[in-house]
């Protein structure tokens, strides 16, 4: 999950600059609860999806458990004028790679080492 959201926040954000969804198209009221930085990529979609596919690789179960709010949240994001769809999906590829990376790089590093 930390992964992820460096990878969304401190690297994806700063690369890209993109301006949020228009006020106009927000609901009522939400328009003064939006963040002011970048909106590629969505880094709550990047942490949540990161989190339940970390936990899937360990747990089927759990993680299928973990998907319904991981859902919900990227929804939301959209739903509530944060982000576009475009950002979501950018932050759940951020969260997969970040949930690949942290299970296969020490894996990886490992089988380098054993030849030695």
């Amino acid at each position: 999950m930390l992964t992820a959201q460096l990878a969304g926040n401190a690297v994806g954000k700063q690369l890209s600059q993109r301006r949020r969804p228009p006020r106009d198209m927000l609901p009522p009221g939400e328009a003064q609860s939006r963040p002011d930085s970048s909106s590629f990529p969505s880094g709550h979609t990047a942490a949540a999806v990161g989190f339940t596919a970390a936990v899937a690789a360990s747990s089927p179960w759990w993680g299928a458990t973990a998907a319904i709010p991981t859902a919900i949240v990227a929804l939301e994001r959209v739903h509530s004028g944060a982000h576009y769809p475009s950002d979501v999906a950018a932050g759940a590829a951020t969260g997969l790679a970040s949930a690949w990376l942290v299970h296969y790089v020490p894996r990886l590093q490992m089988g380098l080492g054993a030849g030695e």
